[in-house]
């Protein structure tokens, strides 16, 4: 390998698309666009397109607020812009999809996204759980597609976990972690199986927690802390679930439930509050109040 491939390996791409301009694919531009990248974020139409804009910018703010950019906010900003039409992947050396976490959703979009990119470049999905395999199969070159699941918020979060299938080639692999550094992140590669590692082991966490509340162990807050005071966790696992959003939480649930059994059964306290819209944050409620 020259030194001009590995130089190339390590750098982010030039032209990145983002599919999916909600908080995580937001958080998704504004790391590569603060690496250096031009981003593109593509929503399903103006409105939603406009609105990621916003997260974005107002993201990149933030990073040039706190002194972890030196760049102007007029100079990071320049490099993202926002679109409608999946025909701008075109120009793209990697595509991120990160919609909603749904293995059919994610699948067309995957596919679709696909029938746009040149020949050489690369495609990832944020999925937090779902399988890497199944979703390569669907597609038309397996062997340039991986899982690159980013933590919320991705902008303070400091890992991103690769996950593998079987088609992945072993030059993306290499691709994958480099990108992952340059972004100023820790890459954690793992083999697809469900949950990852990430979110099997924090999922396992959290429903137990969940089922403590439900049973009246402790309060959240009380349960919280002992996870943080006595274990160093910086977040206790339901403030986390509340950050992640309920919804997310229950979902992957569900789909760990589905492969690995009824270790990952939801806890009836977690479908009661995703089915009276106590999402957490992003609704002002959860296992916490967060309307302050």
């Amino acid at each position: 390998m020259t030194d001009s491939t590995v130089s190339e390996e390590r750098a982010v791409p030039a032209f990145v698309g983002v599919l999916g301009g909600g908080r995580m694919g937001a958080g998704i531009a504004h790391a590569f666009a603060a690496a250096g990248a031009v981003v593109v974020v593509v929503e399903r139409d103006d409105d939603a397109a406009a609105a990621a804009l916003d997260r974005v910018t107002a993201a990149l703010a933030k990073s040039v607020e706190r002194g972890t950019s030196t760049e102007p906010l007029a100079a990071l900003a320049s490099r993202v812009s926002v679109a409608t039409d999946f025909a701008v992947f075109a120009a793209c050396t990697l595509v991120v999809e990160a919609v909603p976490e749904d293995f059919e959703l994610k699948s067309t979009a995957l596919k679709a996204v696909e029938e746009q990119l040149k020949h050489d470049a690369w495609l990832a999905t944020n999925t937090s759980s779902l399988s890497i395999r199944s979703l390569a199969k669907q597609l038309q070159r397996p062997e340039r597609f991986c899982g690159l699941h980013f933590f919320n918020p991705v902008p303070a979060s400091l890992l991103v976990e690769i996950v593998l299938a079987e088609q992945t080639s072993a030059e993306l692999e290499s691709r994958a972690r480099g990108w992952v550094e340059t972004l100023g992140k820790t890459p954690v590669v793992v083999k697809d199986a469900p949950g990852f590692a990430s979110s099997r082991l924090g999922v396992a966490i959290a429903l137990e927690a969940m089922r403590m509340v439900e049973d009246g162990v402790a309060s959240a807050a009380d349960i919280d802390a002992a996870m943080v005071l006595g274990y160093k966790h910086p977040v206790g696992p339901l403030r986390t679930t509340d950050i992640v959003g309920l919804d997310v939480r229950l979902g992957i649930a569900e789909y760990l439930h589905s492969t690995l059994g009824e270790r990952f059964a939801p806890p009836q306290i977690l479908r009661d509050k995703v089915a009276r819209g106590e999402l957490g944050r992003k609704s002002g409620s959860g296992f916490f109040d967060w309307k302050d």
